[in-house]
This record gives C-alpha cells, sequence and structure tokens, in this order.
C-alpha cells in the first residue's frame, strides 16, 4: 500500500512512489511485478499526524497544557465555545516515510520535567508509528512553563467574589 501525505499549508501530495500513483490500476511498470493487491491510495494529511501527535501528549501525567501562551489563550477562547485543538502546541515535518514533531507544553509542578519529556517522546512514538505508519525521526519538547497549584486558586477567587 502506498502511503501519501500532503502539506497542510497547499494540500499538495508528496508520493514515495510518484510513477506509480500516475499509471492506471493493475498496470505493472517497469521493474515492477503486477500485483493484484493494489487498491487504491492513502492519503495523511500533516494535520492528523499533528492531532496524533497532541493527544499522546495529552495523556502523559504531568503535562497541564500543550502550546505556548499565545496558543493557550486561543485555546481558552475555543474552550469557551466547545471547541478544542488537539494539536495546538504540536508542529510535525512530514516526509515520505518519517515524521519530525516538535511540542510546546506547561507542565504540572512538581513534576520530574525531564521524565515527562521522556513520556511525551515515548507516547507520541508510539502513538504516531502504531496509527500513522510513519517512523519518528525526532521528537523535541520545549517546557515552557510550569503551572501551579496556587495559579487555579487565583483564577476561582475573583468568579467566587462576582457571586456574592
Amino acid at each position: 500500500m502506498e502511503v501519501l501525505n500532503t502539506n497542510a499549508n497547499n494540500g499538495t501530495a508528496a508520493s514515495s512512489k510518484s510513477p506509480r500513483s500516475r499509471a492506471p490500476m493493475g498496470t505493472a511498470l517497469a521493474g515492477e511485478p503486477l500485483s493484484g493487491t493494489s487498491t487504491g491510495k492513502t492519503v495523511i494529511n500533516d494535520g492528523v499526524v499533528a492531532k496524533v501527535a497532541g493527544l499522546a501528549a495529552r495523556e502523559v501525567s504531568g503535562v497541564h497544557a500543550l502550546g505556548g501562551g499565545a496558543a493557550r489563550a486561543l485555546g481558552a477562547i475555543r474552550e469557551a465555545m466547545n471547541s478544542t485543538d488537539v494539536s495546538q502546541g504540536v508542529s510535525v515535518e512530514v516526509g515520505e516515510t518519517q515524521v519530525a514533531v516538535d511540542v510546546t507544553i506547561v507542565a504540572d509542578y512538581p513534576v520530574q520535567l525531564q521524565q515527562v519529556a521522556g513520556d511525551i517522546r515515548s507516547n507520541v512514538i508510539r502513538a504516531i508509528e502504531d496509527l500513522v505508519g510513519l517512523e519518528v525521526t525526532e521528537v523535541n519538547v520545549t517546557i515552557v512553563d510550569i503551572h501551579l497549584p496556587s495559579d487555579d486558586a487565583a483564577v476561582t477567587e475573583p468568579n467566587k467574589a462576582a457571586l456574592r
């Protein structure tokens, strides 16, 4: 089976066997045996790979949120509208058979930051390789902040005062 990845920016497809994609079904190209198992192409958009990575990163204990300040602010607006972007804080570079992933997180306090980053790497690699079928060349984790339990208390206090 041939797997195509599309660039999320322009929707163009990149194929590892581009001549095959132009050949009619059931037609063997030079040096290729005729195979009756070819039933079509699978196209996996970069956004799908990013969502798989985002979901895998969110599953890790010690991850409070994905994304930097601006991304989290936009995410809060989306959440208020009952919409979420599971790929927030995740960027991917998808090649023909490989992918590189960058994940930006806010970690909970107190957690071992190196352990959280390692767990994110393991989870993202497993998810992408199992679900998407691409080899993961690297997972870069950037921790931009830590979330303190007192941060939640400071947010809820003004709301309680407003209710009185």
